[in-house]
């Protein structure tokens, strides 16, 4: 049966991502036509036809979420009335992912909420990349690729064969994956306890695992604000740990003031994706960006091909 033909869109919020997927892809990324009226309100549409086309609209969330949840939102529902075939929503960072069960009297479930939005707005499926918690994928209603590109990070590390490694999860909620990652390295691993008093608001309690005299990899989904790194860092040269440390994060959030904290923390390296465009004004020396464009492009070919993805991540 014939294939239907893919279109690939890009929302306002990484339009280099976009580029990137395109040109491994060996296709143009299509027009739109974005504008804004008066009062703020987002207007945005395809240039061409789109009927009965597989539809791969790419829109991350970076530290304008809310404009790119209603830009997502709008353009959505825009193809959907255009008689697209299915309609694909490529987003490296789900925006709200952390807010993903009510911890505290009252709390929305706003992980839920935006994966009820994405739908009803018309999309069909979603790819994204190292939700903040596995179970996520249950708050959708169609199917969900949850990508973890620790194998990106991996391949990376492995070439730089350093010495009495060990990998260290910032909290319990990420000592599964670091569990992983650790074992495809062949090394130890360590898990930083910690509370949250409130938002953006870490307390290190103590370190399971043996840090002394080693190298440390601190991996996590994200960095935000960089509150637990710099907490868990102290943690760990307290307990013995060599000073030269390495950061691993999918997400560079890099809300203010992370930059001033790890730059005051002094990582050997801060190795993060491309999930998030990380502007001029924050990069820094010792930051490496790994691009996520060629696992997200064979994603895209094998979804449409109808193979499986697996094997990819």
């Amino acid at each position: 049966m014939q294939k239907n033909p893919i279109k690939l869109f890009a929302g306002s919020s990484h339009p280099l991502l976009a580029q990137e997927i395109a040109k491994c892809l060996k296709l143009p990324v299509s027009e739109t036509i974005n504008t804004r009226f008066a009062n703020g309100e987002i207007y945005t549409r395809p240039v061409e036809t789109v009927r009965g086309c597989d539809v791969y609209l790419i829109q991350t969330c970076t530290d304008k979420v809310n404009e790119e949840l209603m830009e997502l939102f709008i353009m959505l529902d825009s193809l959907k009335r255009s008689f697209a075939g299915k309609i694909h929503v490529v987003m490296p960072n789900y925006g709200y992912a952390r807010q993903d069960r009510v911890a505290q009297p009252r709390e929305p479930i706003t992980a839920k909420l935006v994966a009820d939005l994405i739908s009803a707005a018309g999309a069909d499926h979603i790819i994204t990349l190292a939700l903040h918690s596995d179970q996520e994928q249950g708050f959708f209603n169609f199917p969900v690729d949850n990508l973890n590109p620790r194998k990106l990070f991996i391949d990376y590390f492995k070439k730089k064969k350093l010495q009495d490694l060990v990998v260290v999860s910032t909290d319990a909620g990420g000592a599964k994956d670091v569990k992983k990652f650790a074992d495809m390295m062949g090394v130890e691993f360590a898990i930083v306890h910690k509370t949250r008093p409130k938002a953006n608001v870490s307390e290190v309690l103590h370190v399971v695992g043996n840090v002394e005299g080693k190298t440390c990899l601190i991996y996590d989904d994200m960095i935000d604000t960089g509150g637990s790194v710099v907490n868990a860092v102290k943690a760990l040269r307290e307990r013995g740990a060599k000073k030269d440390m390495y950061l691993a994060a999918v997400h560079p959030v890099f809300s203010d003031p992370c930059i001033e904290r790890l730059k005051s923390v002094g990582f050997k390296e801060v190795v993060v994706s491309n999930s998030i465009a990380v502007p001029a004004t924050k990069r820094f020396h010792g930051l490496t960006i790994l691009s996520v464009a060629p696992m997200l492009a064979q994603i895209i070919e094998n979804v449409h091909e109808s193979k499986s993805v697996t094997s990819i991540f």
